[in-house]
């Protein structure tokens, strides 16, 4: 029982932590130094702040139809804000040439243009694939303070944005690869 709550203590330290900024004070200066985004930045769509209306979002369904749609990892990531193991998830080591799309609604949300190695262990980008295919809100969950990226057609959850990222944006749009599904163009 001792070593099963040590575990659950570590899961949780590494779970609370992913994805996140780095806290190092010399590895955050070099980074915000290295990705002051400049004009370039302008060309590229970013997250739209959510509105918390309740029509928000076209796609509504019953948490009963999501798990009918979902794969379990799918339905953890998108509707209960989950998160999945760094290195170990589907797109993180993908190079081709496509775009990712919501897996709850096929919505546009990145091209792999802008994708990038982070060394996150999670797949990331500098910036949406359009205006409408992501939308941010604040996320204060296990002690820090986060944007949440979701989907702007579904609101699943998708991952988070850090202003860590490279140029042009300065942004590392970190997301899950279970809440995304890939097209080859």
């Amino acid at each position: 029982m001792r070593n099963y709550a040590l575990i659950l203590a570590l899961s949780f330290l590494t779970l609370g932590t992913a994805c996140s900024q780095k806290k190092d004070g010399l590895a955050t200066a070099k980074a915000q130094a290295a990705t002051t985004p400049g004009g370039a930045a302008k060309a590229y769509p970013t997250a739209q702040p959510m509105t918390n209306k309740a029509d928000e979002f076209a796609v509504r369904k019953t948490e009963a139809e999501w798990r009918k749609q979902l794969t379990p990892e799918q339905f953890n990531v998108l509707r209960e804000q989950g998160t999945e193991r760094a290195f170990a998830n589907k797109y993180n080591d993908n190079h081709e040439k496509g775009v990712y799309y919501c897996a709850g609604c096929d919505n546009k949300l990145f091209d792999s243009a802008t994708k990038f190695e982070s060394g996150t262990g999670w797949p990331s980008f500098f910036a949406p694939a359009t205006a409408a295919s992501v939308k941010v809100q604040q996320d204060n969950s296990y002690g820090m303070s986060r944007d949440e990226i979701v989907c702007a057609k579904c609101g699943g959850h998708i991952g988070h944005v850090f202003d860590d990222g490279p140029k042009p944006t300065g942004q590392r749009y970190c997301m899950n690869s279970a809440a995304m599904t890939f097209k080859k163009q």
